[in-house]
């Protein structure tokens, strides 16, 4: 059944303010007294492995999301959906240069740890005891080069059946965790 609205609303209809993203240093401001821990995107396409990846940083107490202004899923319905209202408790921040701000971040006394299928170090043997972006890229081709060239660590998931790589959002969200652990248990 449609409306003049469109589709059945069931007589209710909400009007809200578009998202608006944060700056790296409200983020940055927010994290000075604790061990900051930062998400990078590079390059993520797909708005339901975004929206879970938001849910699962919420989960985590994920102090930030970092995404690229192009070439990338920005927010959209379909994000805002997926992260089942997570997006209002996570700070995402748009940049028009990823390699400049881990650059920047770097200076700051931030380590930069990518997931990459090919990184030399399991992830459960990596050290997560300092601040840190955890950068996880895109779904077809992973990290861009002059990103992960900029990490200063490359970790894996090892993979134990017969399919070689997981999804963008399970990927994060294990990653996440181990994070997690690892700083409540030391």
């Amino acid at each position: 059944m449609t409306n003049k609205f469109g589709p059945a609303t069931q007589g209710v209809v909400a009007e809200v303010e578009p998202y608006r993203y944060q700056t790296l240093e409200n983020v940055l401001a927010k994290t000075k007294d604790k061990l900051p821990f930062l998400v990078m995107l590079d390059g993520l396409e797909d708005p339901h492995n975004f929206g879970a990846i938001i849910r699962s940083a919420e989960a985590c107490g994920i102090d930030g999301i970092i995404i690229p202004k192009n070439r990338s899923v920005g927010l959209n319905a379909t994000v805002v959906k997926v992260s089942t209202g997570a997006i209002e408790y996570v700070d995402i921040i748009e940049v028009t240069n990823l390699v400049r701000t881990l650059e920047d971040l770097k200076s700051k006394g931030f380590w930069i740890i990518g997931a990459d299928m090919d990184g030399p170090t399991d992830f459960r043997e990596q050290d997560y005891q300092m601040p840190i972006v955890l950068v996880i890229g895109s779904e077809g081709k992973g990290i861009s080069r002059l990103v992960k060239e900029t990490c200063d660590f490359l970790v894996n998931i090892p993979m134990y059946g017969q399919v070689n790589s997981l999804n963008a959002s399970v990927s994060a969200g294990i990653l996440f965790y181990e994070v997690v652990r690892k700083r409540v248990t030391k």
